[in-house]
């Protein structure tokens, strides 16, 4: 492939110019759009997608014209269509081309992710952005940047070049790091404490988790920033009721399968806790929580494999190892590694290699009150494998067709 023939025989000096050059370029064929837009960055390891989605929503509640991009979806005012990049921050001249798109239909706000491998690539070059948002840090993509504090730096980048407003989750640990850039006015969050907190704002969230809470917070924060009402940003939160693919729900009864974009140790485990919450004694019997996981291959943040394994563990009734998107390695060398992290499980360990399989697997170990959680890729489109082919996926249409045959006695 043209790629990795390119990381492989061109200097990083020089590779570092060539993505340089193509932001510039992208920017120069679609006419700065940006400098016309309100651009609101939002960066972080977990929650970025939600936060972007909230946004959209409160923009919109206010009357602005708004449009959005996302791992799940572009999105102009109400027209939308799924991201199907595999890709969180499209390149330069997609990104460019989107904005230009936005602007030509009257949009006056942008929000967007903003990842470290985009930010590495240049990706976030030549667009004014006018907020930065912090949601929270913990360790991914590691072998890609080589340290945890490279990673940091990275995401740092973006309020480095963010000048005027800086919104930030003050109860993350690396808070202060991310506070130390100057910008003209900077706005906190928390559930404790901040310029806004669950204390003095009392939300009835539709989405469950904790995690939701300093999502909402976070997009409240960018509303007020732009003069939007507190009202107007709380009931526009209020009224959302899923964000495809993060802790949503498939199946409702007789039990409950729910699809979670989850794929690293700190974001499982928050998942695993809430639905732990949620799922109370009933009649003396204790619902199981049966795990469908797995692990990205391609030398892609491997240390975190046992770590999954080991809060399966911690929390998981039943544990279903599988197929979640293995590029170049070895597929049951991947599930052999999650595997190793499970050092005492409530039940046999099970293995099967065929994500569908897999699923079909846990629908009917299922009974009345369970919770089947299956977690990894959450709502994205395609399942990757060897020699970049990649095949067609959804984990929620697979739960449909699965429980149907089941109910059909299939």
């Amino acid at each position: 492939m043209i790629k990795d023939f390119i990381k492989k025989f061109i200097p990083p000096f020089l590779l570092d110019f060539y993505h340089l050059g193509l932001a510039f370029l992208g920017a120069v064929i679609y006419r700065f759009p940006s400098r016309n837009l309100v651009v609101i960055g939002v960066t972080g390891t977990k929650g970025k997608s939600t936060v972007v989605d909230f946004c959209h929503r409160i923009f919109q509640a206010a009357g602005f014209k708004v449009a959005s991009l996302s791992s799940i979806r572009f999105k102009i005012n109400n027209k939308e269509k799924p991201n199907l990049l595999k890709m969180t921050m499209p390149g330069r001249f997609q990104i460019q081309k989107f904005f230009r798109q936005a602007l030509n239909q009257g949009c006056q706000y942008m929000v967007l992710e903003v990842t470290s491998e985009g930010i590495s690539q240049h990706r976030h070059e030549f667009i004014r952005f006018n907020a930065a948002v912090f949601t929270n840090l913990s360790a991914e993509h590691i072998e890609r940047h080589g340290s945890f504090e490279n990673y940091k730096k990275a995401k740092g980048k973006l309020f480095s070049v963010t000048k005027n407003i800086h919104i930030i989750n003050v109860e993350d640990e690396n808070a202060k790091y991310f506070l130390q850039f100057p910008a003209r006015k900077k706005i906190t969050y928390g559930l404790s404490q901040g310029d806004i907190n669950n204390k003095n704002i009392k939300l009835q969230l539709q989405l469950p988790g904790e995690f939701n809470i300093y999502n909402a917070l976070a997009a409240i924060g960018v509303g007020l920033s732009q003069g939007i009402s507190l009202e107007i940003c709380r009931k526009a939160i209020e009224k959302t009721a899923g964000i495809p693919g993060r802790m949503e729900t498939v199946v409702e009864k007789p039990f409950k399968v729910i699809v979670d974009y989850a794929h690293i140790p700190d974001a499982l485990e928050k998942v695993y806790q809430t639905l732990n919450n949620l799922t109370p004694e009933a009649y003396g019997l204790k619902p199981k929580l049966i795990c469908v996981l797995g692990s990205a291959g391609g030398g892609r943040d491997k240390w975190k494999r046992p770590e999954m394994g080991k809060i399966a563990a911690n929390y998981c009734d039943k544990i279903i190892l599988t197929n979640e998107d293995p590029y170049d390695e070895e597929p049951f060398q991947i599930l052999n590694q999650i595997e190793a992290g499970i050092v005492k499980a409530k039940s046999p360990v099970i293995k099967i290699l065929d994500r569908k399989e897999a699923i079909k697997k846990a629908i009917t170990l299922a009974e009345p009150g369970d919770t089947v959680i299956i977690t990894g890729k959450g709502c994205e489109p395609w399942l990757m494998l060897a020699h970049g082919q990649k095949i067609p996926w959804d984990d929620r249409a697979i739960v449909r067709e699965e429980f149907k045959k089941l109910k059909l006695g299939i």
